[in-house]
């Protein structure tokens, strides 16, 4: 398992450190310290006792960073999440309904368990189903258990997420075997939030999308066989890519259950082609950060990750209403003529509405070339 660190979008983001407790020396003090470093070496006269005399004194003030900075830096680092969230879903222009989802704002409370640290852990999730709705169920209503009944639950989570998603596979692969009825298979994207860490694992075509300042930032790939990195994953196993189709079945590279479906699973040391393994995305959530979009792939399907935060956007603008921007959002994708089952959990990080974003447009000059001029001074003369 790949497991992607603690992902910064930005430059100055990435100078920061996930704990906040220190800030990387800048460069430049770096230079300083050396220098003076190699001056002590070169000057016996010189100790660490003995006044600095003013010809080699040095204006710090004006080579540590700049106060502006500084304080941009400590008010994103400052920032505390305040969650609220909404969900929508419809059937589409399926015969069945597939899609499932869960919303649960604090997961330990949920089943009963007291956290040694006051940190809440919220968790949001969107299970796409095929082939029956036995999976996506299942996974919905074991999944989150699992995570919180891991002994390394809250502290490493990156570990317990992947534990719990290979764990909760095995486990309905095990009642599928008393219940073949319930064969089927599912996608899984969840997010969970815990103080300002948002860690998002994804297995399959489902899509979270986060805004900051009005930028779509994708914290899901997509796991379908076009993609280069599955495809070779696959084919190391054994699989293979057929008419777009893994093995020739199945539109997605990974998911929980399809253990009824030949040659895609194996148990033990044997590992076929389709995965339960999630792929994770960990970053840290600032002031900037807006809301999170986590949809089925139907959603996917008429909207582009950045067309769906402006079109959010607009409407909690409109009326700061989560679950309402849900419903619109999954009404737009029928208008537009998705015809798959449509789902969309939102969580949103502000209780202000998004703020207006001036987008600098560069100016293009226009211009026409001598045919051109012709033919239209031909077309005007008659």
């Amino acid at each position: 398992m790949c497991v992607k660190d603690a992902e910064q979008f930005d430059q100055e983001f990435n100078s920061m450190d996930n704990n906040n407790s220190k800030r990387p020396v800048p460069l430049h003090c770096e230079l300083l310290r050396t220098q003076m470093e190699n001056w002590e070496k070169e000057s016996p006269l010189m100790s660490s006792t003995a006044p600095i005399s003013p010809e080699r004194s040095f204006p710090l003030e004006s080579i540590c960073e700049d106060a502006v900075t500084v304080d941009r830096k400590q008010k994103l680092l400052n920032f505390v999440p305040v969650l609220s969230s909404g969900e929508w879903s419809d059937i589409g222009g399926r015969p069945y309904m597939e899609d499932t989802h869960i919303c649960i704002g604090d997961l330990a409370k949920k089943f009963g368990y007291n956290l040694l640290c006051d940190e809440v852990v919220s968790f949001y999730g969107v299970f796409d189903g095929h082939g029956g709705k036995g999976a996506a169920q299942f996974v919905r209503d074991h999944l989150p258990r699992v995570i919180v009944e891991d002994p390394d639950f809250p502290l490493e989570l990156e570990k317990v997420v992947t534990r719990s998603f290979m764990e909760t596979d095995a486990a309905f692969a095990r009642t599928c075997s008393l219940e073949s009825a319930l064969s089927s298979g599912t996608t899984a994207l969840t997010a969970m939030i815990f103080g300002r860490s948002l860690l998002v694992a994804n297995a399959g075509d489902c899509r979270a999308v986060l805004s900051r300042l009005g930028i779509a930032k994708e914290m899901s790939n997509d796991h379908r066989p076009d993609c280069t990195k599955e495809k070779t994953r696959i084919e190391s196993l054994g699989g293979y890519i057929d008419d777009g189709y893994l093995n020739g079945e199945l539109g997605v590279t990974r998911a929980l259950g399809d253990w009824h479906l030949e040659g895609m699973k194996g148990m033990g040391e044997r590992v076929g082609p389709l995965s339960a393994e999630p792929e994770l995305k960990l970053v840290t959530l600032t002031k900037e950060d807006e809301f999170l979009i986590i949809g089925s792939d139907g959603i996917w399907d008429v909207f582009s990750s950045q067309n769906s935060v402006d079109f959010a956007r607009r409407r909690l603008q409109e009326h700061n209403d989560v679950k309402l921007c849900c419903k619109q959002i999954v009404e737009e994708a029928i208008k537009r003529g998705a015809t798959d089952n449509l789902t969309v959990v939102m969580v949103n990080f502000q209780t202000e509405p998004p703020p207006q974003v001036l987008v600098q447009r560069t100016k293009v000059r226009k211009s026409i070339s001598a045919e051109g001029l012709q033919s239209l001074k031909c077309l005007v003369e008659g």
